[in-house]
């Protein structure tokens, strides 16, 4: 079975250069392809750097409302810039106001260049929400979108908006953070994804999985643990199981799924 990763942070610091072990135990575990999403702009440069060196690695750029104090005023000739120095997606981009204390102010604004860039190029976009699944919905049926679909990352919407998000080319992404007992909502919600819109990530190193599941510890600074992109596997292995079907029917339709919006890239 090939296992594929529809977003994690490989480059993120708090990995501390242990990227090339990662990737390692990534492809002994079956991990074909993983897309690997930029933040902000001081992050972009590892991101390129590692999808040059990894054939596995899929890079994408954006600029995520967390970090858009951090921006420059050439921001997003900087993302043209890097969308031109090699094959790429877009994101992560979002809206968030579940943050505390993170300004909602020019959010829409960078949202809305970034998903123009996208639909201009015709390049799949990650989209990061947060507590603003309404407003997100009107932006997107009200601007161009890529005619290859788009992520919804991480997806714990109302499941009652899925149908409205697939007329827009909406594609819905699971973590396994979901699998913990508390999140049973959210794992509910994907029961109403249809099948040809599935995809799966590990949103690595953040979102860890129960421990019962977690098949790679990892400790980063001060002992803190990390989500290990390894754990693709382990993913597939607890959707499956709640879905009720095996996993080797689970892992042929995501790779569909994720050929389908991200495999004419690189």
């Amino acid at each position: 079975m090939n296992f594929y990763d529809a977003h994690n942070h490989l480059q993120d610091d708090r990995f501390a250069g242990r990227q090339r072990e990662l990737l390692a135990a990534c492809t002994q575990t079956g991990v074909a392809r993983m897309v690997v999403n930029g933040a902000c702009e001081s992050d972009w440069p590892q991101v390129l750097a590692l999808a040059r060196e990894n054939k596995v690695v899929l890079p994408s750029f954006g600029c995520h409302p967390w970090y858009l104090h951090e921006r420059t005023p050439d921001w997003l000739k900087q993302l043209e810039k890097f969308l031109d120095e090699f094959p790429a997606a877009v994101g992560e981009i979002g809206l968030d106001r579940w943050k505390p204390d993170l300004p909602y102010e020019h959010q829409e604004e960078v949202f809305l260049a970034q998903l123009q860039l996208a639909a201009e190029r015709n390049l799949p976009v990650s989209i990061h929400c947060l507590q603003t699944w309404g407003r997100l919905h009107e932006l997107l049926r009200a601007h161009p979108r890529p005619a290859r679909g788009l992520v919804l990352h991480s997806f714990g919407g109302p499941a009652e908006m899925i149908p409205a998000f697939v007329r827009l080319g909406a594609y819905f992404s699971f973590p396994g953070y979901y699998l913990h007992e508390r999140k049973l909502r959210q794992r509910e919600a994907f029961k109403e994804v249809p099948p040809v819109r599935l995809l799966i990530e590990t949103d690595a190193p953040d979102q860890l999985l129960p421990d019962d599941r977690n098949h790679f510890p990892l400790a980063g600074a001060e002992g803190k643990p990390l989500n290990h992109p390894a754990n693709l596997s382990a993913v597939y292995e607890g959707l499956a199981e709640f879905l009720g079907e095996p996993v080797a029917a689970l892992a042929a339709r995501v790779e569909e799924n994720f050929q389908r919006v991200f495999g004419c890239i690189g």
